[in-house]
């Protein structure tokens, strides 16, 4: 219940959030601004356990838990004072609350839509690269000791994301969003070509989780920033909470199908299928920034 609530609190925040960059920051700098923000929070995936482990070793698993409940308040507070103090938030005019679909599906930023929702039906839960290391390490070695490189792969993953956030952001800048994107799911389609085809090193398969690091870093970053830079003032809330949407929906039935294939078939197949839905992906994608 309380993972259910988390999960819940995010999707509420995350469109709220993308929403108010967009109103406080310049046009020229989405890439940069969304960039940052996505470097912040990569780097909190691999600082924020680190810092757990610390405090349940040093006070308890309760005490730590309850102390987590502080940066939460810190960020709250602070989220606040940015919006009282910012000198560009703009005000609107209070609207009905409700969620606009048709206008945002119109246009650039509906084929924008598009390509994003194919991605997203490929974009598995970084779980099943997990696991798939850990399988393709265990043979002639200890279970215990494949899950423990695998989940050191996952650091460089999640390492690799916080680097490549702010450079996909400042390439997004210069030669626009769509181009950041798109790149973004050339890398996750040749990543996971390359778990399709099985490493059983260390070493083989470590160039695979940074180009998903790689990937996931220019994807996110790119996908915030195309939807403020195409969805009209009045509508990025919706075209933000359908961004959310799509985000939360494709990588469900993402991670289903694929684990589906993977049980029924292989694994291979399983990221055979992945890489197939890149490839409309990226079709999509550039066919949207070819079209003015």
């Amino acid at each position: 219940m309380l993972r259910t609530g988390a999960w819940a609190a995010r999707d509420l925040r995350v469109p709220a959030r993308n929403a108010l960059l967009a109103d406080i920051v310049p046009a020229t700098v989405y890439g940069r601004a969304y960039g940052f923000e996505r470097a912040m929070d990569n780097l909190g995936a691999i600082a924020g356990p680190l810092l757990a482990l610390a405090l349940v070793g040093l006070v308890g698993t309760r005490t730590a838990i309850a102390l987590s409940i502080i940066p939460g308040l810190l960020a709250a507070l602070a989220i606040a004072y940015a919006i009282r103090q910012s000198p560009r938030a703009e005000r609107h005019e209070r609207q009905p609350l409700r969620l606009r679909i048709r206008p945002v599906l119109t246009g650039r930023l509906g084929r924008l839509m598009v390509g994003v929702s194919a991605f997203e039906c490929g974009n598995v839960a970084a779980t099943l690269l997990i696991l798939r290391a850990s399988e393709l390490l265990a043979p002639g070695g200890s279970q215990d000791r494949a899950i423990q490189l695998a989940l050191g792969l996952y650091v460089a993953y999640n390492l690799a994301a916080t680097l490549a956030s702010v450079p996909a952001g400042r390439l997004g800048d210069r030669r626009g969003a769509l181009l950041a994107l798109a790149l973004g799911v050339g890398l996750f389609g040749l990543a996971y070509a390359g778990f399709a085809a099985g490493p059983t090193s260390v070493l083989g398969l470590a160039p695979w989780f940074v180009a998903a690091g790689v990937a996931i870093g220019c994807v996110e970053t790119a996908e915030h920033a195309a939807v403020a830079g195409l969805a009209p003032v009045e509508l990025r809330g919706s075209a933000f909470g359908l961004l959310a949407a799509v985000q939360s929906f494709g990588n469900l039935a993402a991670s289903a199908l694929a684990g589906l294939l993977w049980t029924v078939a292989s694994p291979r197949v399983a990221f055979v299928y992945l890489v197939a839905w890149m490839v409309l992906a990226l079709v999509g994608l550039l066919a949207a920034r070819r079209s003015r």
